[in-house]
């Protein structure tokens, strides 16, 4: 996705700005170590860029930037709820406006914090009180962490994810390893497997693995490249790659599928229910780690 030569519309620092992609206001950083870029809309991280390499988040040629349609691919945060367990599907923090906080920088490196509003509309679909943060902090690897606080006067429950798309040359060639071998297969309606500790992708797959262990690492042979990728603060590690069913995606192209895959940092729960619960005053911390294997 090309993110360059958008119009500016705030310089913050040297390396900090932002700028505008069609109704979306994008923070744009451009560090020696790292390139990033984070849309306010959703709190969503939409690439990220070592210096010298190719991006290694993957975001969709034909994501909707209308403030309104989630975008496809990047890092969607899953929240307060993932998957479809309420409504709307993945709960609402990646289809609300964040906003910015705070943001430092030094030579090794960029920060921003954003945070997630809370508004009649949140507490409209999910009654409840929150304090919710996102710290991206941009250099040699990128760290996304979702800070989760309860500032209700009553415990609540929750799950969630983050929902990382991964830019790869060649779904056929990559093999992923660290996600352990057991896992729930959404696709043969949540039977719980046992597999290899090597997946091999050849078709559709929508699987919770929940053993992985703490580094997971995506080969990617024909970028000359291994992303790894380390959690905390999940219980499960979900795979994904939709195959054949891009073709009914209007946000994505039909052979896209060949050129990412996601590995996602999840806190899972079957349902609202069976959440993590947090008592009033309590707070979560939910992280991915991403970078390049030396």
């Amino acid at each position: 996705m090309k993110l360059t030569h958008l119009p500016i519309i705030s310089t913050l620092s040297d390396y900090i700005t932002i700028t505008q992609k069609d109704q979306l206001k994008i923070i744009h950083i451009q560090h020696p170590k790292a390139e990033a870029a984070i849309s306010l809309f959703g709190g969503h991280v939409i690439s990220f860029k070592p210096q010298g390499e190719q991006d290694l988040i993957w975001t969709s040629e034909d994501a909707i930037f209308d403030a309104i349609t989630p975008i496809r691919g990047g890092i969607p945060v899953c929240w307060p709820w993932f998957a479809r367990i309420g409504t709307p599907s993945h709960g609402f923090a990646r289809t609300t406006q964040w906003s910015l906080v705070e943001h430092r920088e030094n030579e090794h490196g960029a920060m921003v914090r954003i945070a997630l509003p809370l508004s009649q509309e949140t507490l409209a679909i999910w009654p409840h009180q929150f304090e919710v943060f996102l710290d991206i902090e941009v250099a040699e690897q990128l760290t996304t962490t979702l800070r989760i606080k309860n500032t209700d006067d009553h415990a609540w429950t929750f799950s969630g994810a983050l929902h990382s798309y991964f830019n790869i040359a060649n779904i056929l060639e990559t093999q992923i390893t660290g996600m352990g071998d057991h896992y729930i297969d959404k696709l043969q309606a949540d039977k719980i497997c046992l597999g290899g500790t090597t997946l091999n992708i050849t078709a559709g797959v929508d699987r919770v693995y929940t053993h992985p262990t703490q580094q997971i690492c995506i080969s990617d042979p024909s970028h000359q490249r291994t992303i790894c990728v380390e959690n905390s603060g999940d219980n499960a590690a979900v795979i994904w790659n939709p195959w054949e069913l891009t073709h009914g995606m209007v946000d994505m192209k039909d052979e896209a599928y060949r050129n990412m895959v996601c590995v996602e940092s999840t806190l899972y729960a079957e349902s609202l229910e069976t959440g993590h619960t947090l008592e009033p005053g309590e707070s979560y911390l939910l992280s991915t780690k991403i970078g390049l294997q030396a």
